[in-house]
């Protein structure tokens, strides 16, 4: 079965930022572009069939099948998952971006494993707009790297898959291909959606070229340096130790994961 069979009869929906390209890039029909948690909605309502979001949905809904060998994770620092802050100023209350479900409970998590208060505000001000003094801001994808490129070192950043790597020595999955049970040629699709991954890995060079926001020099440093685009074992054993600290913390009940692979 190639690609070109799901032309135009396939739901699939892709986080919209640049961290997604070599997953997506290439694609023969539609794609629904949106943030993660908006992305977690359609997939849980049926509206999509398939869909790139974040790990955390799987941990608390486990009801997809997963793509094999593909996430987006980083074995070290990310780059794009932050908390900006003032420097010396204790994080304590810190804005949450609502776009993302796993790296608020990586946060948590986190805050939790070093022993340190935390309470979550929503974002009221513009994403990209200063920090309040003293003030700290959890940022994301795209959004994250334009932050840092607007303020540079005006603020400290704590990177959170550095933070995780750490504290666990282990990769941490930012998202997953997570699948809808009913639908069929599952096997045949994660095949091309590993193909097409392969592909685009292939002529990195070139996406990085054709993208306008950021340049091609950025690109193929976050692309080979910060991010990874496998799910192998240690991706695995990063996901079951997530799953076992969003445990330990109640933000989903105690489980070993069950992956049922496509």
């Amino acid at each position: 079965m190639r690609l070109e069979h799901y032309r135009g009869s396939l739901r699939i929906g892709c986080v919209k930022y640049l961290n997604a390209r070599p997953l997506i890039h290439g694609w023969p029909g539609p794609v629904v572009l949106d943030h993660p948690a908006a992305l977690c909605g359609m997939l849980a309502e049926g509206e999509l069939d398939v869909a790139l979001v974040s790990s955390f949905e799987f941990l608390r809904n486990p009801i997809y099948r997963i793509v094999d060998d593909i996430s987006i994770s980083s074995d070290g620092p990310v780059y794009s998952v932050v908390v900006a802050h003032d420097s010396g100023t204790p994080l304590s209350e810190i804005e949450l971006d609502p776009a993302s479900l796993t790296s608020v409970a990586l946060l948590e998590c986190l805050m939790n494993l070093r022993g340190w208060p935390f309470r979550g505000t929503k974002i009221t001000a513009d994403v990209l707009s200063p920090l309040k003094p003293g003030g700290a801001r959890l940022l994301i994808g795209d959004q994250a790297i334009r932050f840092r490129r607007k303020f540079s070192t005006a603020y400290q950043y704590l990177d959170l898959g550095q933070e995780w790597n750490d504290a666990t020595n282990l990769p941490f999955v930012f998202a997953l291909w997570l699948v809808r049970r009913e639908l069929k040629d599952a096997e045949a699709l994660g095949d091309e959606l590993r193909t097409l991954r392969n592909r685009n890995l292939e002529k990195i060079d070139q996406i990085c070229a054709n993208n306008e926001e950021f340049e091609r020099e950025f690109c193929r440093r976050y692309f080979t340096r910060n991010l990874r685009f496998s799910l192998g074992q240690r991706e695995k054993a990063g996901l079951q130790e997530f799953a076992n600290a969003c445990g330990n913390f109640d933000l989903i009940p105690k489980r070993k994961l069950d992956l049922e692979l496509v």
